[in-house]
């Protein structure tokens, strides 16, 4: 076998809270890419996908196992391998040529050849006539362009993505999406693999050559799925439909099933979900359409909800039973189709008692609350329970969507002046 271009081997890496307490990112992550093929990572937010692409590009060093470019070693950033941001990461005060030759500039390239490589990268993407524009004068697509003008202009061997498509407009991230992929087989680009991070689906599937899908808490390569379709894909067609389903089952295969969730530790991480937004995508499935049960890209296409909107409120409405995941389908359960045609106070009377039986957090706070003279706790304490198993920013968050939860299920209230959990007032219970 040949040498590959980036090889990771048990790759781990730790980041320490503001509480100085280690914890894990990345355990234990194998992964190849070779020279000639677009590989696509996909996962939830917050799995470590660019904190992995950071390694990849020398940004960062891994705590433990080899990050290694053609075989050797990663200990900075090495000339063969760029990156493209998602927040275009522009200097304001630069013109669009400016910006394009900074890293030759660095590189110490003298002024006209790095002049020479800057128009003519910045002509590759199709910017000619811009060069002098100021970052502010450009449209967010034509802001990307030249972020990966820049990127090109290094000739990398190895482009990497990190979510370079989503601050964008669909038909912007559409669009350039489809330009790169037709430089790519023209080898008008000088790049030989390129590894793209994307929450999109179907973006992943109409890219690349291989899908990798990452677990979150630590991350880690969970699945893997070749794409052996020939290029250009249309988004329409049976064998790209099917692919992005078999895909929506792979990533929700993780998800808590229902009567399950009771047995998970109280530093659960629980999916950003809305209760409005859960009850509204209840309702959709539950619509003459769908009858109960509905293919999930089809969903996300009805409801108007990106996958990484999508995928946290199905998993939210598994874990509480109201519906549940099957290979790729989202079905409403009996007591999610009771929960829909039931008035407003029975919502909330489910949507409690579900909270309580699925989410080991709220039931723990809900009975601390009972043990106390007051019925009430500071919220601190609750935070320094979730502080030991996870940084403060997620503790909060965590803390934050189960108050919701509880909130809307009536099972205790929050004073967001004082920063006090307590019970309901006598009546609301």
């Amino acid at each position: 076998m040949t040498t590959a271009l980036i090889e990771l081997k048990n790759v781990a890496k730790s980041f320490k809270g503001n509480d100085g307490i280690a914890r894990l990112v990345l355990e234990g992550v194998d992964f190849r890419l070779d020279k000639g093929e677009i590989v696509a990572l996909l996962g939830q937010s917050g799995s470590g996908k660019s904190t992995l692409l950071r390694i990849m590009a020398g940004l960062i060093a891994a705590d433990g196992g080899d990050a290694l470019y053609r075989g050797q070693p990663l200990f900075g950033p090495a000339e063969g391998i760029a990156m493209v941001f998602q927040s275009f990461a522009l200097f304001p005060w630069l013109t669009v040529q400016q910006n394009v030759e900074l890293g030759l500039e660095a590189r110490g390239i003298a002024t006209g050849p790095r002049e020479k490589r800057a128009l003519a990268a910045i002509e590759l993407i199709g910017l000619a006539g811009f060069e002098g524009a100021l970052p502010r004068e450009l449209s967010g697509g034509m802001r990307q362009r030249v972020g990966l003008a820049r990127a090109l202009v290094m000739e990398p061997a190895v482009l990497l993505m990190d979510e370079a498509f989503s601050a964008l407009d669909v038909l912007t991230g559409e669009r350039l999406r489809n330009e790169i992929l037709q430089l790519w087989g023209s080898g008008q680009m000088p790049t030989q693999a390129m590894l793209v991070v994307s929450h999109n689906i179907e973006e992943a599937v109409m890219m690349a050559d291989r899908v990798l899908i990452f677990s979150s808490n630590p991350g880690r390569v969970r699945a893997e799925l070749p794409i052996n379709l020939p290029r250009p894909r249309h988004s329409d067609s049976a064998e790209v439909r099917l692919l992005i389903d078999e895909i929506y089952g792979l990533m929700t295969a993780g998800a808590a099933p229902a009567g399950q969730a009771s047995r998970a530790h109280l530093s659960d991480r629980l999916p950003e979900a809305d209760v409005g937004r859960m009850e509204s995508l209840l309702e959709l499935l539950a619509e003459d359409q769908f009858k109960g049960r509905a293919d999930l890209p089809k969903l996300a296409e009805e409801s108007g909800l990106t996958d990484a909107a999508l995928l946290p409120l199905a998993d939210a409405l598994s874990r509480l039973g109201l519906a549940q995941l099957e290979q790729g389908d989202f079905l409403i359960t009996p007591l999610g189709q009771r929960y829909v045609e039931g008035e407003h106070e029975f919502r909330r009377e489910i949507f409690g008692q579900q909270l309580l039986a699925h989410v080991p957090m709220a039931a723990f706070i809900r009975h601390s609350l009972e043990q106390e003279a007051q019925g009430e706790l500071r919220e601190e304490s609750f935070l320094k329970m979730l502080r030991d198993s996870m940084d403060a920013h997620e503790a909060e968050r965590v803390l934050r969507v189960v108050i919701e939860w509880a909130r809307y299920g009536e099972v205790f209230e929050y004073n967001y002046h004082t920063g006090m959990i307590h019970l309901p007032e006598s009546g609301e219970a």
